[in-house]
């Protein structure tokens, strides 16, 4: 019963406050000018979004850390998450107020954003290493629970891990409701993995659940609102220290494939183009190539949503 009540109660929460705040929200960024700014390269069936507002990822971490914190003292386990989140969620409000704000269409330079980013994975790290039992040990998919032991390692490891994830999830934010339906399936799976394990991490995992729900009613196609870096950064952040709470971070691999699937999209036609002046896709990160391929844009969301749901039913066979 009281697993019922600790899955059911934050969800709910959570979706309720997403509700509310983004029909305030909305017009509120509006007001604001808040608007989304739309790349002159991109699709063209993408430039009518322009104005559309942005920084929408305030409603997901207001509903996210709100909930979270009738959790916190019994479940001390989600604190880390909540830290990484909301650092890398400062990180995206930056760059999208310096784009947005000061209307410098780059946001923060690259070396900026690096910086403050190994900044938020140092602060895990020094917490997990001092202030929790999480250990150097990752558990290997396939292997019926068998764990490595990282050592050292565990910690340049993890700054891979959790950057790569990050940027992961804001490559992947580039149509309405992308990362918002591929995320609240990812969160679903660690959510099980979490109740499954008893790790205490639960409470932020569902928070993230109907925080996203609630926002798809509004970001999905086509989108009243975006969540721009402040949420997709903040969600890749999630992610990427939920899977590290749980030694799961070699499943992201499985159940976050889209994200690798969108940054290695566009290294490889970053390196490709500056080796022969050619492109392998006809844009990147990879869900503008099917947009130009002639997909419809709902079409992409909803067979990138059903192939994560496919693999997070994969990963949990992978346990």
């Amino acid at each position: 019963m009281k697993n019922d009540f600790t899955v059911l109660l934050p969800v709910c929460i959570a979706f309720g406050i997403s509700v509310i705040l983004c029909p305030v929200m909305i017009p509120f960024l509006k007001k604001l000018k808040f608007g989304q700014f739309v790349r002159d390269d991109g699709p063209e069936s993408h430039l009518k979004k322009s104005g559309t507002p942005t920084m929408g990822g305030l409603i997901i971490l207001c509903s996210i850390v709100l909930t979270s914190i009738f959790y916190i003292k019994s479940y001390p386990a989600i604190i880390p998450i909540l830290f990484v989140t909301l650092g890398f969620g400062l990180v995206g409000f930056l760059d999208d107020y310096i784009k947005v704000v000061m209307k410098r269409s780059m946001g923060l330079r690259a070396w900026q954003k690096m910086a403050l980013q190994f900044v938020v994975c140092a602060v895990f790290a020094y917490y997990l290493a001092n202030y929790t039992e999480v250990g150097t040990a990752v558990k290997i998919p396939f292997t019926n629970g068998a764990t490595w032991e990282m050592g050292f390692l565990f910690y340049p490891f993890l700054f891979f891990v959790v950057i790569g994830t990050v940027n992961g999830t804001n490559f992947t934010d580039g149509l309405d409701g992308l990362l918002s339906s591929i995320t609240v399936l990812t969160a679903t799976f660690f959510t099980v993995v979490a109740i499954g394990t008893e790790t205490g991490i639960s409470p932020v995992t569902c928070s993230a659940v109907g925080a996203l729900l609630g926002f798809l009613v509004y970001n999905v196609y086509p989108a009243k609102v975006f969540m721009g870096d402040t949420g997709s950064l903040a969600l890749g952040g999630l992610v990427a220290s939920t899977a590290i709470m749980l030694k799961l971070p070699l499943y992201i691999v499985i159940v976050g494939f889209i994200y690798l699937l969108e940054v290695v999209s566009v290294i490889i036609q970053v390196l490709y183009f500056k080796k022969t002046g050619k492109r392998v896709f006809k844009m990147a990160p990879i869900h503008h190539h099917f947009e130009l391929s002639g997909w419809p844009e709902t079409k992409v969301v909803a067979i990138f949503s059903i192939v994560t749901a496919i693999l997070c039913l994969i990963g949990l066979l992978a346990l």
